[in-house]
Parts: C-alpha cells; structure tokens; sequence
C-alpha cells in the first residue's frame, strides 16, 4: 500500500514517525515499523541510518515504543491537555542518549568539518534522539498551534492544519469523510 504523507511530515520527521501506524478502514492496521526490514527501510528514506543497518527486532521495537509515546505527546497537544508524564520522560530520554555537539573534525577529502557522532553501533540511539528533538520542535514551536488530528475516522494520522477548514490527513481522508456525510444526509432523508 502506498502512503501519502500528511500535511506537515516533510517539514516535521517526527509527525511521520507518529503517523507511520495506520488505522485503516475495515478494520486493518498497517504499521511501518512493524519489522526490522521495515524499520530499517523507514529509516533510510528519512536518512536516519544506512539502508544495510540490518536493525534487530529489539530496535525496532525501541522504535515502536518511542512512537506511542510522541504521539501521546501529540495527541495531549491537540486535545489540550496534560501531557503524560511517561511520554515526557520518554521523549526526553531518548533526547539525550546520544551527544547533540557537532564535533570539529578533519579529514584529507573534506577538511576542517563540524560532524554530530554517532558510531554505527548507536544508530537507533541517534534516530531516536533525532525524532525526540523533531517532536520536541514540532509541539513548542509556531507550527504547535495548526497541529491537528484527522477527522476522518478511522484514521489515526496528525497532520499540519494548512487551511483553516482542512481536517484531513489526506485527500482519500477528505474524500471518505466526504462520502459519509452525503451517505448520512441521503439516508436521513
């Protein structure tokens, strides 16, 4: 199946991250991370690691954990409300596992070059870290306030507001809706 990203995913890692397991309709589920290919895939289209980092079931599972946990996180965002303290404590965890200074460094080819280490061993530390900061980002800054859920049951996608009326993740969301309210109309006539 191919998935479109919601509005705001190219501009915001972590709101794809959180939107990578889908509720479809019918009853299915379909979750991007739901095996170390598939994680190992979803990370390098988003250049967080190396598509041959053959991830371990363990670090997709880091993975999946740390996805439930922003989009607890985004859901107490666009709902107002507290944000659980776990989800806190998680993303903040995995914030600072691994070191955010971009190193000075030199090599022959490059020369003189600033450089954010993360030994290849550390590759989930620093995907995570990167999507913990990009979520951090995403529920602080100007961007918090058009942060939205899909209003297109059963989708349980966020996306960036881009017009004012838009409450859908995507336009087959916005079509499905659509469709259900002329449906609902027609049948209370």
């Amino acid at each position: 199946m191919d998935v479109i990203p919601a509005a705001g995913a190219e501009q915001y890692p972590a709101l794809d991250f959180a939107n990578s397991a889908l509720a479809l309709p019918g009853g299915q589920y379909l979750d991007l991370l739901g095996s170390p290919d598939a994680a190992t895939r979803w990370l390098a289209e988003h250049d967080l690691a190396p598509a041959d980092s053959g991830l371990r079931e363990t670090c997709a599972a880091q993975l999946r954990a740390l996805r439930e946990q922003i989009r607890m996180l985004l859901a107490a965002r666009v709902d107002g409300l507290p944000v659980p303290a776990g989800a806190l404590e998680a993303v903040n965890d995995a914030m600072t596992r691994t070191p955010t200074a971009s190193l000075l460094r030199w090599d022959p080819a490059r020369g003189l070059h600033r450089e954010s280490p993360h030994p290849v061993t550390r590759i989930v530390e620093h995907a995570l870290a990167v999507l913990a900061a990009d979520a951090a980002d995403l529920v602080t800054g100007a961007d918090a306030e058009r942060l939205a859920a899909c209003g297109s049951p059963p989708c349980n996608r966020y996306l960036l507001r881009t017009h004012a009326r838009r409450h859908w993740c995507s336009t087959r969301c916005g079509d499905r809706a659509r469709a259900a309210r002329a449906y609902a109309r027609r049948k209370g006539d």
